[in-house]
């Protein structure tokens, strides 16, 4: 019997089917993993997830294992060797915002305690799970976390991005009704 997956999943793709089924609306607590899908998203912005994936593995060479204190010190000198690595999304910006925001991460860290207590502390540590197959691109949690992030200084943080960014940590548990993952990922 096959699988019923949500929509966007192409199922010729052995690395999307793998992110669907094992990661995506999967709650995470865990700090490190929270950083890595927080650095990816932001790469994301304007541009597909599957083109992210493809991209993982260098993105986790190119920034140290997304070592959040490791990529909070490049200077000048390790951006411009990231605009070099043809591994990666290779924008200006994007990598600016992502030593930016790693510095902006480790405050919250400290502020908080951990950015899954100050995530999580948006919708008091419960999953959102939507009761329908309405897709939507941005909430009006997605509006609160990106309206307080852009105020703590980071960037590339808009409401779809966090939205996305909140789907794929599992805050908000948006597997369609029929697809198989969608009861296992309203467990926290």
């Amino acid at each position: 019997m096959e699988k019923k997956r949500c929509f966007w999943v192409d199922e010729s793709s052995p690395v999307y089917v793998k992110y669907h089924d094992e990661e995506w609306g999967v709650p995470v607590y865990d700090d490190k993993k929270l950083y890595e899908m927080f650095l990816l998203e932001t790469f994301q912005a304007g541009l597909s997830w599957i083109t992210i994936l493809r991209k993982r593995e260098s993105f986790r060479e190119a920034f140290d294992g997304f070592d959040v204190e490791k990529v909070a010190c490049y200077g000048e000198e390790k951006i411009n060797r990231l605009m070099e690595d043809t591994g990666i999304i290779r924008n200006r910006r994007k990598i600016e915002a992502a030593v930016k925001n790693s510095r902006a991460f480790m405050e919250i860290q400290r502020e908080f305690g951990s950015f899954s207590e100050y995530l999580w502390g948006f919708t008091n540590k419960e999953i959102i799970v939507n009761q329908d197959d309405n897709f939507q691109v941005k909430t009006e949690l997605s509006d609160r976390v990106s309206k307080d992030l852009k105020k703590r200084g980071m960037a590339f943080v808009g409401s779809v991005t966090i939205y996305s960014y909140l789907q794929a940590i599992g805050v908000v548990n948006d597997h369609e009704l029929s697809c198989f993952c969608r009861e296992s990922s309203q467990k926290g």
